[in-house]
């Protein structure tokens, strides 16, 4: 992609409204566009990322057998009215057509999966199951803020899981905090599995993978033993002696959310009738997980722990692209130069994005270079010669090589 020709423009100012550094960035170095509170425009650079994050999600939800699938964002009414959370779920986004009746947009996707699976799972022979769906979610915040980590809608990995006994249902629950870690880890994330309330749906821990940063919203107290829990059951505090070693110090932490788990029992199978029948004949009903991932909020999360004064600094594997050549100086023979690299690279299956702007001075590329972000700068100016000054976002040094070299 040549920059002169990219949809969005960078901006030297933050805007007055932006209360974090995701949200800073982010708009700043033109990936996505505030429409209004806790709602984006997702720009070519932004959308690409997304498709990074997205796209490593469902590797490892493949690998433990998830089946992906697509579901209605908008939901009748009385499906919500059936597992009584069309009063109880707050953040509930309710409309009315033109006919008077009632639906709901997602927030989530119980009321949808359950009833669908209820058309497919009939005997113990059918199971276990797992469909999971990446999928535009709405919830009324009543205070969307913090950028990318708290919007009214948002993208969202959700999976569930079907099984006849809840042994196989905790051996799924384990493959899956695997996956989840797979999948944090291969976006530059270092998350840390967190013991959180069950809610309503189970007398037992649900699991919650946090990410600690000083920008975070949660408070978790954790161990370096791998002991952790967030603020809402936490039965420690700051300097105990860690229930699980016995030997280090809780420590608070702050942290922000990227990913879920629930173990949802048989809550919304007994809401819709949803049974089996098993080898020796009898009807029981299905136990259900649940497995989130926010695709958009993990965005911003790795915003807010990979940066500097400067700008963003993007994991390889979910940078918009892997290179950003940048052109210095109004100099036909550097423009040439850059032209044959640029060509280059990308019939080798790399992907660049060159700065190619001519009224663009040096100062203002470089700065570019920094606050949007991507991996590896490859600078070529009349300084350079026949080379190529190479430098990596995240570190100081800078190398001079070949073309052949690079």
């Amino acid at each position: 992609m040549k920059q002169s020709q990219l949809f969005s423009k960078t901006s030297k100012t933050s805007e007055a409204d932006a209360t974090s550094v995701n949200h800073d960035f982010l708009v700043r170095a033109g990936f996505v566009d505030q429409l209004m509170a806790g709602v984006y425009s997702y720009l070519p650079l932004g959308w690409r990322v997304l498709h990074k994050i997205s796209d490593i999600v469902r590797e490892e939800m493949d690998a433990i057998a998830g089946q992906e699938i697509f579901l209605p964002a908008l939901h009748p009414k009385e499906n919500w009215v059936k597992t009584g959370r069309w009063e109880s779920m707050d953040v509930l986004f309710k409309i009315k057509s033109q006919s008077d009746s009632e639906y709901s947009l997602g927030p989530t996707h119980e009321e949808v999966i359950v009833p669908l699976a209820k058309k497919h799972i009939n005997s113990y022979r059918d199971l276990p199951k797992a469909w999971y769906q990446i999928q535009t979610k709405f919830r009324d915040e009543l205070r969307a803020k913090a950028g990318l980590l708290r919007g009214r809608e948002f993208l969202m990995k959700d999976l569930y899981s079907f099984h006849a006994t809840r042994e196989d249902l905790q051996a799924y629950y384990e493959k899956s905090k695997q996956a989840y870690t797979n999948v944090f880890t291969r976006c530059g994330l270092d998350a840390i599995i967190t013991e959180a309330s069950g809610g309503s749906f189970t007398k037992e821990f649900s699991h919650e993978f946090q990410v600690a940063t000083e920008n975070g919203e949660d408070l978790i107290f954790t161990c370096a033993c791998g002991f952790s829990q967030n603020k809402e059951i936490a039965k420690v505090g700051e300097g105990d002696r860690c229930p699980r070693c016995g030997k280090e110090k809780i420590k608070a932490v702050k942290s922000i959310e990227v990913g879920n788990i629930f173990d949802l029992g048989t809550k919304f199978s007994k809401d819709f009738d949803l049974k089996f029948t098993d080898e020796d004949g009898t009807s029981k009903e299905v136990i259900i997980g649940c497995y989130g991932i926010g695709i958009s909020r993990l965005m911003g999360a790795i915003v807010e722990v990979h940066n500097d004064e400067a700008g963003m600094i993007w994991p390889e594997e979910v940078a918009p692209y892997e290179y950003h050549l940048v052109s210095l100086g109004d100099n036909d023979a550097v423009y040439k130069q850059s032209e044959e690299v640029y060509e280059q690279l990308t019939k080798s299956g790399k992907e660049v994005l060159w700065d190619d702007r001519r009224e663009a001075s040096n100062g203002e590329k470089l700065g570019d270079a920094d606050l949007i972000g991507i991996p590896t700068r490859l600078v070529i100016s009349p300084k350079t010669g026949d080379k190529i000054e190479v430098k990596k976002r995240a570190e100081k040094e800078i190398k001079i090589v070949s073309i052949k070299e690079l």
